[in-house]
């Protein structure tokens, strides 16, 4: 039970992280660590994290007054980056996870246009790419430039956490 218990307060501590890092960035367009956050608590807490990233949907949605196509794209596209996060699991060095996380914050804008093929079709989805292109790029460099910056001390961290935490039965 206390494990549980642990474990829950935990994924509530990650989504509410994700969410205070992301305000905290907003200033800066494109500019987040929701990505590294994401990756780092994939590789550190495994399934955990999409408990997480649950909390984060629900937060942002509180934060922002309701839920909308957004909504829709959040659900797909955190767990598709937790998911390739696992997958690439083997990767150690910071500049292999930079590179990651580039490439998911140039895709982003893509990623999330599928939601608007329903509402608008192809057309709008590949106008709403390229209008967003150039956010793209910012948040891929943006993504880039952290990871390689933060992968390391905020692992160093999240393990010396993981290892305070009970373990599980």
């Amino acid at each position: 039970m206390k494990s549980r218990l642990t474990d829950l307060c935990l994924m509530a501590m990650m989504g509410t992280v994700l969410v205070v890092s992301k305000e905290t960035l907003a200033a800066l367009p494109n500019v987040e660590l929701v990505s590294l956050l994401t990756i780092l608590f994939t590789l550190v807490f495994r399934r955990r994290v999409l408990g997480a990233l649950a909390v984060f949907l629900l937060l942002e949605g509180l934060l922002y007054g309701g839920f909308g196509l957004w909504t829709a794209m959040y659900l797909y596209v955190w767990p598709l980056l937790a998911g390739l996060t696992w997958l690439f699991r083997w990767m150690k060095r910071a500049w292999q996870w930079a590179i990651l996380s580039g490439l998911f914050g140039l895709a982003f804008g893509t990623l999330c246009s599928l939601t608007y093929f329903p509402v608008g079709g192809v057309q709008m989805v590949i106008a709403w790419i390229i209008s967003g292109l150039s956010f793209d790029v910012v948040h891929a460099g943006g993504n880039f430039l952290l990871a390689l910056l933060l992968y390391h001390p905020l692992r160093k961290a999240l393990d010396q956490l993981e290892r305070r935490l009970p373990q599980r039965a």
